[in-house]
């Protein structure tokens, strides 16, 4: 019995003995009067949860990860995902730009080009994720968002830096690749070469895709996550490639 002045809360008898702990370690008791099997002192429960849940969200939040989304965040910190959003945008605009993060040329570079599919609102609102990457230290160079048409693919090659441009280059045998090597003059066809996927010539962006699917939600295949605006897909994966370029080197 419980030596206590502490009573059944459902029956109020004083007949009461100790019945093991909770899972977060409240004493719990058995009413010998009436049956019951309560914990005895739930407002002692709550504020011990509560404490609880503040130290594991704050010791979590301020442990180091370089890449966990703002949804993953919201699920593991129980978050909004309004505060979130609202600081991925302040710090998608601070972010540097790519050409300031990426690390020189050297002689042997080799590009890696392809796109990742994703989509904003809903599923028939597709958008492709381009990007080249450097095979020597695995940085993403430069990237874009939009169709997968060739105008999209000019506007990466577009942001690709002009010492890169000049490297060998790899892509898959997408159609928009060819215009955009073999029309622009200021580009160079003979450094650009279609392969196919077994070639080998594109595990390392394959790799990153691979990546960027398991630590961004929007991203993975068969997701029901989805930016609701380009803005925010875009502020996302801008934070999650300046993450990464940093993470890499």
């Amino acid at each position: 019995m419980i030596q206590t002045t502490h009573t059944c809360r459902k029956c109020g008898s004083s007949d009461i003995v100790k019945n093991g702990h909770s899972a977060s370690g409240s004493q719990q008791y058995h009413c010998k009067s009436c049956g019951a099997y309560l914990v005895l002192d739930p407002g002692l429960l709550e504020v011990r949860t509560r404490t609880n849940i503040r130290k594991k969200k704050k010791s979590e939040f301020f442990r180091p990860t370089e890449s966990a989304g703002p949804k993953a965040r919201s699920a593991a910190f129980s978050e909004s995902v309004e505060i979130l959003s609202l600081a991925g945008s302040k710090k998608g605009r601070r972010a540097d730009s790519l050409s300031e993060q990426v690390e020189p040329p050297e002689e042997g570079d080799v590009l890696e080009l392809d796109e990742c599919w994703t989509y904003v609102r809903q599923r028939s609102n597709k958008r492709w994720f381009w990007i080249a990457l450097c095979r020597r230290t695995r940085q993403v160079v430069a990237f874009v968002i939009g169709d997968r048409s060739a105008k999209t693919c000019a506007r990466l090659w577009a942001k690709i830096p002009s010492e890169y441009r000049e490297k060998q280059s790899f892509s898959d045998f997408w159609k928009s690749y060819r215009p955009v090597f073999e029309e622009d003059p200021k580009s160079d066809s003979s450094n650009h070469e279609q392969v196919g996927k077994g070639s080998g010539e594109l595990s390392h962006v394959e790799r990153f895709f691979g990546l960027i699917r398991q630590r961004l939600s929007r991203y993975a295949r068969e997701t029901r996550s989805a930016s609701q605006t380009e803005r925010m897909l875009h502020l996302r994966t801008k934070l999650f490639v300046d993450t990464y370029n940093r993470a890499v080197t």
